[in-house]
């Protein structure tokens, strides 16, 4: 209880407009606030945004758009990717409290999801980078084969520089993930990259294992 009062006296105090600006340059000073001050006053935004964002990459991956029109892909992916993406969220926060102790790591559940969500920050702002996309193409970003190139110059630039935008956003993200859990849990940065991989390795080595088995005979 002591270390935890000595941690939040000794962590900077920041608002909520410094939290959303230093982390994109101090992102470890951010999450040290967070964690220590256990500030969850966006976490549930962030993971219902996160898991709409998710529900659309989803939705472009499995080119949803030639079977679905853009209504459907819409309100799919806005109602059960806000309702049900956090889920996903918090089963894998539980994974890397497990799989983190494993490497010596601390934290809970609960402190991991929070990180996770203010990490999530990235995929919450790429959402307005769907405006463009959809906007000018409409379900022909869904599709398999659409078409994402007739709309002329100035709509191109405006479409495909949204798209290079979400994937700078991702790799941030990503590398808010690891400082993140890297903070939150008393990781190096290597061992943090280690346990971000871990739970998918906790799911894959059985059923692999399963599917070999299952082949030799």
């Amino acid at each position: 209880m002591d270390n935890q009062i000595d941690n939040i006296h000794n962590s900077k105090n920041l608002t909520d407009k410094e939290i959303f600006s230093k982390i994109w340059t101090k992102p470890r000073e951010v999450f040290q606030f967070i964690n220590d001050n256990h500030y969850d006053k966006y976490v549930k935004l962030l993971l219902v945004l996160a898991g709409i964002s998710r529900a659309f990459d989803r939705a472009s991956m499995k080119d949803m758009g030639d079977t679905m029109s853009i209504w459907g892909i819409l309100s799919l992916s806005i109602i059960l990717g806000g309702l049900l993406g956090w889920i996903s969220y918090y089963i894998y926060a539980a994974l890397l409290s497990w799989t983190g102790q494993w490497l010596g790591g601390k934290g809970d559940t609960t402190s991991i999801l929070r990180i996770l969500a203010y990490a999530m920050t990235p995929a919450a702002i790429s959402l307005l980078l769907l405006v463009p996309q959809i906007g000018i193409y409409g379900n022909e970003i869904f599709k398999s084969d659409g078409d994402i190139t007739s709309a002329g110059l100035i709509p191109n630039i405006l479409v495909y520089g949204s798209m290079i935008l979400g994937i700078i956003l991702g790799i941030w993200m990503i590398v808010l993930c690891v400082v993140g859990v890297s903070e939150v849990q008393k990781l190096s940065i290597g061992k943090s990259i280690l346990n971000l991989f871990l739970p998918l390795l906790v799911f894959a080595i059985p059923i692999i294992i399963i599917f070999l088995i299952a082949n030799a005979f």
